[in-house]
Protein backbone atom coordinates (compact mmCIF):
# COMPACT_ATOMS: atom_id res chain seq x y z
CA UNK A 1 0.00 0.00 0.00
CA UNK A 2 2.78 2.48 0.80
CA UNK A 3 4.39 2.25 -2.36
CA UNK A 4 1.66 3.55 -4.31
CA UNK A 5 0.93 6.40 -2.17
CA UNK A 6 4.62 7.32 -1.93
CA UNK A 7 4.81 7.53 -5.41
CA UNK A 8 1.80 9.79 -5.09
CA UNK A 9 3.02 11.75 -2.27
CA UNK A 10 6.53 12.11 -4.24
CA UNK A 11 4.65 13.72 -7.34
CA UNK A 12 3.03 16.45 -5.56
CA UNK A 13 5.89 17.34 -3.38
CA UNK A 14 7.56 18.09 -6.41
CA UNK A 15 5.49 20.33 -7.72
CA UNK A 16 5.60 22.83 -5.16
CA UNK A 17 7.87 25.52 -3.87
CA UNK A 18 6.82 25.79 -0.27
CA UNK A 19 8.36 23.53 2.58
CA UNK A 20 4.36 22.30 2.97
CA UNK A 21 1.78 21.68 1.76
CA UNK A 22 -2.02 21.50 3.00
CA UNK A 23 -4.71 19.33 1.82
CA UNK A 24 -7.99 20.13 2.59
CA UNK A 25 -9.71 18.26 -0.27
CA UNK A 26 -11.09 15.11 1.18
CA UNK A 27 -10.87 13.16 -2.25
CA UNK A 28 -7.53 14.56 -2.65
CA UNK A 29 -6.57 12.95 1.07
CA UNK A 30 -8.36 10.00 0.24
CA UNK A 31 -5.90 9.89 -2.80
CA UNK A 32 -2.63 10.93 -1.35
CA UNK A 33 -3.54 8.34 1.95
CA UNK A 34 -6.48 5.91 1.69
CA UNK A 35 -8.46 7.50 4.32
CA UNK A 36 -11.96 7.32 3.68
CA UNK A 37 -13.36 9.50 6.65
CA UNK A 38 -15.23 12.31 6.32
CA UNK A 39 -12.66 15.00 7.83
CA UNK A 40 -9.45 15.29 7.72
CA UNK A 41 -6.66 17.82 6.74
CA UNK A 42 -2.86 16.78 5.66
CA UNK A 43 0.19 18.83 5.77
CA UNK A 44 2.59 16.91 3.12
CA UNK A 45 6.56 18.31 3.99
CA UNK A 46 9.78 16.79 2.88
CA UNK A 47 9.97 14.97 6.24
CA UNK A 48 6.93 13.30 5.69
CA UNK A 49 2.51 13.09 5.36
CA UNK A 50 0.87 14.07 8.43
CA UNK A 51 -2.74 13.29 8.34
CA UNK A 52 -4.82 15.23 11.42
CA UNK A 53 -7.69 13.51 12.79
CA UNK A 54 -9.63 14.11 15.90
CA UNK A 55 -10.81 11.33 18.29
CA UNK A 56 -13.88 9.67 15.57
CA UNK A 57 -11.13 8.69 13.41
CA UNK A 58 -8.02 8.04 15.06
CA UNK A 59 -8.79 3.85 14.72
CA UNK A 60 -10.06 4.16 10.99
CA UNK A 61 -6.65 6.21 10.01
CA UNK A 62 -4.45 3.52 11.79
CA UNK A 63 -6.18 0.88 9.68
CA UNK A 64 -6.52 2.68 6.60
CA UNK A 65 -4.09 5.38 5.89
CA UNK A 66 -0.47 5.98 4.62
CA UNK A 67 1.31 8.44 6.75
CA UNK A 68 1.55 9.25 9.73
CA UNK A 69 -1.27 10.32 11.97
CA UNK A 70 -1.67 13.38 14.31
CA UNK A 71 -3.97 13.78 17.17
CA UNK A 72 -5.75 16.76 17.87
CA UNK A 73 -8.40 16.93 20.52
CA UNK A 74 -9.64 20.72 20.21
CA UNK A 75 -8.99 22.68 17.00
CA UNK A 76 -6.95 21.54 14.23
CA UNK A 77 -5.86 24.97 13.24
CA UNK A 78 -3.86 25.22 16.39
CA UNK A 79 -3.02 21.76 16.12
CA UNK A 80 -1.44 22.63 12.79
CA UNK A 81 -0.04 26.18 13.80
CA UNK A 82 2.32 23.99 16.74
CA UNK A 83 3.11 21.30 14.68
CA UNK A 84 4.34 23.73 11.92
CA UNK A 85 6.01 25.95 14.29
CA UNK A 86 7.85 22.92 15.69
CA UNK A 87 9.10 22.13 12.56
CA UNK A 88 10.03 25.80 11.94
CA UNK A 89 8.06 25.91 9.05
CA UNK A 90 7.06 29.66 8.38
CA UNK A 91 5.55 29.12 4.98
CA UNK A 92 3.04 26.95 3.71
CA UNK A 93 0.97 26.22 0.13
CA UNK A 94 -2.83 25.61 -0.01
CA UNK A 95 -5.19 24.11 -2.17
CA UNK A 96 -7.49 27.52 -3.89
CA UNK A 97 -10.54 25.55 -3.15
CA UNK A 98 -10.07 25.51 0.80
CA UNK A 99 -13.15 27.63 2.17
CA UNK A 100 -12.67 30.92 2.97
CA UNK A 101 -12.92 30.37 7.01
CA UNK A 102 -9.78 27.84 6.91
CA UNK A 103 -7.83 30.93 5.00
CA UNK A 104 -9.19 33.41 7.29
CA UNK A 105 -8.17 31.32 10.35
CA UNK A 106 -4.59 30.94 9.08
CA UNK A 107 -3.92 34.05 7.46
CA UNK A 108 -1.54 36.10 9.33
CA UNK A 109 -0.11 33.01 11.48
CA UNK A 110 1.86 31.77 8.91
CA UNK A 111 2.54 32.86 4.70
CA UNK A 112 -0.12 31.54 2.80
CA UNK A 113 1.13 30.14 -0.90
CA UNK A 114 -1.52 29.20 -3.39
CA UNK A 115 -1.58 26.33 -5.14
CA UNK A 116 -3.64 25.83 -8.53
CA UNK A 117 -4.88 22.33 -8.66
CA UNK A 118 -1.79 20.74 -8.25
CA UNK A 119 -3.34 17.61 -6.67
CA UNK A 120 -6.43 17.21 -9.38
CA UNK A 121 -4.07 16.95 -12.26
CA UNK A 122 -1.70 14.60 -10.96
CA UNK A 123 -5.16 12.51 -10.58
CA UNK A 124 -6.01 13.65 -13.84
CA UNK A 125 -3.12 10.40 -14.75
CA UNK A 126 -4.56 7.11 -13.81
CA UNK A 127 -3.07 4.20 -13.17
CA UNK A 128 -4.02 0.22 -14.14
CA UNK A 129 -5.66 0.14 -10.58
CA UNK A 130 -7.66 3.10 -10.94
CA UNK A 131 -8.62 2.25 -14.31
CA UNK A 132 -9.51 -1.38 -13.13
CA UNK A 133 -12.18 0.10 -10.52
CA UNK A 134 -13.70 2.29 -13.11
CA UNK A 135 -14.11 -0.65 -15.47
CA UNK A 136 -15.78 -2.01 -12.51
CA UNK A 137 -18.29 1.20 -11.82
CA UNK A 138 -19.12 0.85 -15.88
CA UNK A 139 -20.10 -2.52 -15.04
CA UNK A 140 -22.38 -1.95 -12.38
CA UNK A 141 -23.82 1.08 -13.73
CA UNK A 142 -24.52 -0.99 -17.07
CA UNK A 143 -25.73 -4.33 -15.70
CA UNK A 144 -28.06 -1.56 -13.09
CA UNK A 145 -29.39 -0.70 -16.53
CA UNK A 146 -30.27 -3.05 -18.12
CA UNK A 147 -32.27 -4.60 -15.40
CA UNK A 148 -34.99 -2.02 -15.18
CA UNK A 149 -34.48 -1.59 -19.15
CA UNK A 150 -38.00 -3.15 -19.51
CA UNK A 151 -39.51 -0.10 -17.48
CA UNK A 152 -39.24 2.09 -20.52
CA UNK A 153 -42.41 2.12 -22.11
CA UNK A 154 -45.35 4.54 -22.34
CA UNK A 155 -47.34 5.65 -19.25
CA UNK A 156 -44.18 5.81 -16.82
CA UNK A 157 -42.99 8.60 -15.01
CA UNK A 158 -39.61 10.07 -15.67
CA UNK A 159 -39.36 9.71 -12.20
CA UNK A 160 -40.24 6.34 -11.81
CA UNK A 161 -37.41 5.22 -13.40
CA UNK A 162 -34.67 7.29 -12.20
CA UNK A 163 -35.64 5.98 -8.70
CA UNK A 164 -35.26 2.32 -9.95
CA UNK A 165 -32.04 3.15 -11.63
CA UNK A 166 -31.10 4.33 -8.40
CA UNK A 167 -32.14 2.02 -6.70
CA UNK A 168 -30.31 -0.93 -8.95
CA UNK A 169 -26.93 0.75 -9.02
CA UNK A 170 -27.23 1.20 -5.04
CA UNK A 171 -27.24 -2.44 -4.47
CA UNK A 172 -23.61 -2.71 -5.57
CA UNK A 173 -22.52 0.76 -5.70
CA UNK A 174 -21.98 2.32 -2.11
CA UNK A 175 -22.69 6.08 -3.47
CA UNK A 176 -24.16 7.29 -6.80
CA UNK A 177 -21.73 9.97 -8.58
CA UNK A 178 -24.52 12.04 -9.52
CA UNK A 179 -28.72 11.36 -9.05
CA UNK A 180 -29.72 9.38 -12.43
CA UNK A 181 -31.15 12.24 -14.33
CA UNK A 182 -34.45 10.94 -16.78
CA UNK A 183 -35.38 13.64 -19.33
CA UNK A 184 -38.76 12.86 -21.68
CA UNK A 185 -40.16 14.88 -24.89
CA UNK A 186 -39.38 18.46 -24.95
CA UNK A 187 -37.50 17.82 -21.09
CA UNK A 188 -34.78 15.80 -23.09
CA UNK A 189 -33.57 19.43 -24.46
CA UNK A 190 -32.40 20.53 -20.80
CA UNK A 191 -29.53 18.50 -20.59
CA UNK A 192 -29.51 18.58 -16.86
CA UNK A 193 -33.02 18.43 -16.28
CA UNK A 194 -33.64 16.55 -13.02
CA UNK A 195 -36.55 13.94 -13.13
CA UNK A 196 -40.62 14.65 -12.75
CA UNK A 197 -43.80 13.27 -12.68
CA UNK A 198 -44.14 13.49 -16.44
CA UNK A 199 -44.76 10.36 -18.01
CA UNK A 200 -43.33 8.80 -21.25
CA UNK A 201 -45.10 9.54 -24.45
CA UNK A 202 -45.10 8.12 -27.93
CA UNK A 203 -42.69 9.35 -30.05
CA UNK A 204 -40.81 10.76 -26.86
CA UNK A 205 -36.82 11.04 -26.74
CA UNK A 206 -35.57 9.93 -23.27
CA UNK A 207 -32.50 10.40 -22.54
CA UNK A 208 -30.71 8.65 -19.47
CA UNK A 209 -28.02 9.69 -18.02
CA UNK A 210 -26.45 7.72 -14.78
CA UNK A 211 -23.37 6.51 -13.25
CA UNK A 212 -22.19 4.20 -10.29
CA UNK A 213 -19.23 3.58 -8.04
CA UNK A 214 -16.49 1.16 -6.98
CA UNK A 215 -13.57 1.77 -4.58
CA UNK A 216 -14.51 5.79 -4.52
CA UNK A 217 -14.21 5.24 -8.19
CA UNK A 218 -17.15 7.02 -10.62
CA UNK A 219 -18.45 6.16 -14.07
CA UNK A 220 -20.48 8.31 -16.07
CA UNK A 221 -22.94 7.38 -19.50
CA UNK A 222 -25.59 8.25 -21.23
CA UNK A 223 -28.10 6.48 -23.52
CA UNK A 224 -31.04 8.50 -25.53
CA UNK A 225 -34.02 6.01 -26.55
CA UNK A 226 -37.42 6.76 -28.50
CA UNK A 227 -40.48 5.29 -27.06
CA UNK A 228 -43.17 4.00 -29.59
CA UNK A 229 -41.53 5.42 -33.16
CA UNK A 230 -39.44 7.94 -34.65
CA UNK A 231 -39.69 10.76 -37.42
CA UNK A 232 -37.09 10.90 -39.74
CA UNK A 233 -36.31 14.33 -37.97
CA UNK A 234 -35.27 12.53 -34.43
CA UNK A 235 -33.35 9.88 -36.59
CA UNK A 236 -31.63 12.54 -38.06
CA UNK A 237 -30.40 14.10 -34.81
CA UNK A 238 -29.42 10.71 -33.22
CA UNK A 239 -27.17 10.05 -35.79
CA UNK A 240 -25.29 13.14 -35.81
CA UNK A 241 -24.95 13.04 -32.18
CA UNK A 242 -23.71 9.36 -32.81
CA UNK A 243 -21.66 10.46 -35.56
CA UNK A 244 -19.70 13.62 -33.33
CA UNK A 245 -19.30 11.06 -30.40
CA UNK A 246 -17.54 8.89 -33.01
CA UNK A 247 -15.49 11.62 -34.39
CA UNK A 248 -14.43 12.82 -31.04
CA UNK A 249 -13.13 8.86 -30.16
CA UNK A 250 -10.91 8.76 -32.98
CA UNK A 251 -9.55 11.84 -32.12
CA UNK A 252 -8.68 11.09 -28.63
CA UNK A 253 -5.05 10.21 -28.61
CA UNK A 254 -1.70 11.43 -26.51
CA UNK A 255 -0.74 14.11 -27.06
CA UNK A 256 -3.33 15.74 -28.60
CA UNK A 257 -4.58 19.14 -26.76
CA UNK A 258 -8.40 18.89 -25.23
CA UNK A 259 -9.94 21.16 -27.01
CA UNK A 260 -9.19 19.06 -30.35
CA UNK A 261 -11.43 16.34 -29.23
CA UNK A 262 -14.05 19.18 -28.48
CA UNK A 263 -13.91 20.38 -31.97
CA UNK A 264 -13.86 16.78 -33.82
CA UNK A 265 -17.14 16.62 -32.41
CA UNK A 266 -18.21 20.42 -32.77
CA UNK A 267 -17.21 20.61 -36.00
CA UNK A 268 -19.56 17.55 -37.72
CA UNK A 269 -22.42 18.93 -35.52
CA UNK A 270 -21.78 22.69 -36.92
CA UNK A 271 -21.44 21.09 -40.39
CA UNK A 272 -24.76 19.44 -40.02
CA UNK A 273 -26.33 22.56 -39.03
CA UNK A 274 -27.17 22.35 -34.98
CA UNK A 275 -24.25 24.60 -34.04
CA UNK A 276 -26.42 26.77 -31.97
CA UNK A 277 -27.81 23.31 -30.18
CA UNK A 278 -24.79 22.19 -28.72
CA UNK A 279 -23.83 24.11 -26.08
CA UNK A 280 -21.71 22.43 -23.46
CA UNK A 281 -18.55 20.56 -23.40
CA UNK A 282 -18.04 17.16 -25.36
CA UNK A 283 -16.50 16.05 -22.20
CA UNK A 284 -15.10 15.52 -18.63
CA UNK A 285 -12.42 13.16 -16.23
CA UNK A 286 -13.74 10.99 -14.30
CA UNK A 287 -12.25 9.32 -11.27
CA UNK A 288 -13.00 9.58 -7.57
CA UNK A 289 -14.63 12.86 -8.37
CA UNK A 290 -17.19 12.75 -11.51
CA UNK A 291 -16.24 16.24 -13.23
CA UNK A 292 -12.62 16.18 -12.87
CA UNK A 293 -8.98 17.14 -15.11
CA UNK A 294 -8.91 16.43 -18.33
CA UNK A 295 -11.53 18.93 -19.40
CA UNK A 296 -12.85 18.43 -22.78
CA UNK A 297 -13.95 21.86 -23.64
CA UNK A 298 -13.56 24.46 -27.18
CA UNK A 299 -11.32 26.21 -24.48
CA UNK A 300 -9.03 23.71 -23.31
CA UNK A 301 -5.09 23.70 -23.78
CA UNK A 302 -4.36 20.27 -21.46
CA UNK A 303 -2.32 17.32 -23.33
CA UNK A 304 -4.51 14.48 -23.42
CA UNK A 305 -1.72 11.78 -21.74
CA UNK A 306 -1.96 8.16 -21.26
CA UNK A 307 -4.05 6.81 -18.14
CA UNK A 308 -6.21 9.56 -18.75
CA UNK A 309 -10.12 8.51 -18.56
CA UNK A 310 -13.09 10.84 -19.49
CA UNK A 311 -16.67 11.40 -21.32
CA UNK A 312 -17.50 11.80 -24.62
CA UNK A 313 -20.92 12.98 -24.99
CA UNK A 314 -22.14 15.48 -27.24
CA UNK A 315 -25.59 16.27 -27.87
CA UNK A 316 -27.94 18.44 -29.95
CA UNK A 317 -30.98 20.23 -27.52
CA UNK A 318 -34.04 21.95 -29.45
CA UNK A 319 -36.54 24.30 -26.95
CA UNK A 320 -39.69 22.83 -27.26
CA UNK A 321 -38.82 19.64 -29.52
CA UNK A 322 -35.95 17.45 -27.40
CA UNK A 323 -32.51 16.29 -27.12
CA UNK A 324 -30.26 13.59 -27.67
CA UNK A 325 -26.88 12.71 -26.18
CA UNK A 326 -24.96 9.78 -26.12
CA UNK A 327 -22.02 9.41 -23.66
CA UNK A 328 -19.06 7.01 -23.60
CA UNK A 329 -16.08 6.83 -21.27
CA UNK A 330 -12.57 6.07 -22.49
CA UNK A 331 -9.45 5.41 -21.22
CA UNK A 332 -6.47 6.84 -23.49
CA UNK A 333 -3.93 4.29 -24.27
CA UNK A 334 0.01 4.68 -25.56
CA UNK A 335 -0.94 4.30 -28.95
CA UNK A 336 -4.47 3.51 -28.79
CA UNK A 337 -8.20 4.78 -26.82
CA UNK A 338 -10.12 2.46 -25.37
CA UNK A 339 -14.01 2.00 -25.25
CA UNK A 340 -14.93 1.62 -21.86
CA UNK A 341 -18.55 1.29 -21.81
CA UNK A 342 -20.80 -0.90 -23.56
CA UNK A 343 -24.30 -0.58 -24.13
CA UNK A 344 -25.47 -0.50 -27.75
CA UNK A 345 -25.32 3.31 -29.36
CA UNK A 346 -27.60 1.95 -32.26
CA UNK A 347 -30.87 4.09 -32.06
CA UNK A 348 -33.14 1.58 -29.99
CA UNK A 349 -36.56 2.08 -30.22
CA UNK A 350 -39.08 0.68 -27.81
Amino acid sequence: MANKYEKRFKKVLDKITSPAFLITNLKNIRYLTGFKGSFAVVLLTHKGLFLFVDFRYVQQAKKEAFGEIVFFKDSWINALIKFMNDLNIKKVSFEVTCSVETFLKLSGKIDLVPEYYVVEHIRAVKDEEEIENIKVAVKIAEEAFLRIKHLLRQGITEKTIARALENEIKKQSDTLPFPAIVASGANSSMPHWRNSDKQLNYGDFVIIDWGAEYEGYFSDMTRTFIIGKADNKKKEIYEIVNKAKQEAIVACKAGVLAKDIDQAARNLIKQSGYEENFGHATGHGVGLDVHEFPKINYQSEEIIEPGMVFTVEPGIYIEGFGGVRIEDMVAVRENSVEILTSLSRDLEIL
